[in-house]
């Protein structure tokens, strides 16, 4: 792991590529889930697109999260794109690790940003838990290699019809 002081993506190969839909595009206030329901309204927008990989299971029952850098995509959009890593958050205890896409390699900048970003949102989502009254750790986690996020995932089968637990 890292703490995103310089870029954490030191890879000599070229990065997985995965389809990923857009559930909640850039700037959008809205958080949806994977099967489309709003989950809350944030007093914040949304620093990045986010969204899915259709492919995937998490370890937390839900599509592998995955956030895409770069311009405003559309909702229900869905793109490939390049995995150049994962921010690894706990919800509620459980591991829900967060690919981090884009077309190119992201600058340290960029890593910084993202994972400023997933630190508030261990908070504020664990505050948000704790007013819903569900128990559990929330923090981020840092970083980790694109592979090691998907090792702990599993491939999606046709039995797969949503998470079986209330996010």
């Amino acid at each position: 792991m890292n703490d995103a002081t310089s870029s954490p993506f030191f890879l000599d190969q070229e990065p997985p590529e995965f389809e990923v839909l857009i559930e909640i595009p850039k700037g959008s206030f809205v958080k949806r889930g994977s099967t489309g329901h709003v989950d809350f309204i944030s007093p914040l927008p949304c620093p990045f697109n986010y969204g899915s990989v259709p492919a995937y299971i998490g370890c937390e029952g839900d599509l592998l999260d995955a956030l895409v850098l770069g311009p405003r995509l559309p909702l229900g959009s869905r793109v490939v794109t390049k995995a150049w890593g994962a921010v690894i958050l706990r919800d509620r205890g459980m591991t829900d690790d967060k690919l981090v896409c884009a077309a190119h390699r992201p600058s340290s900048t960029e890593c910084r940003a993202v994972l400023r970003f997933f630190h508030l949102y261990a908070r504020c989502k664990g505050l948000l838990n704790l007013w819903r009254g569900r128990a559990g750790r929330n923090a981020c986690e840092g970083w980790c290699e694109a592979a090691e996020a998907i090792g702990r995932a599993r491939p999606r089968d046709g039995m797969w019809s949503g998470p079986v637990i209330g996010f």
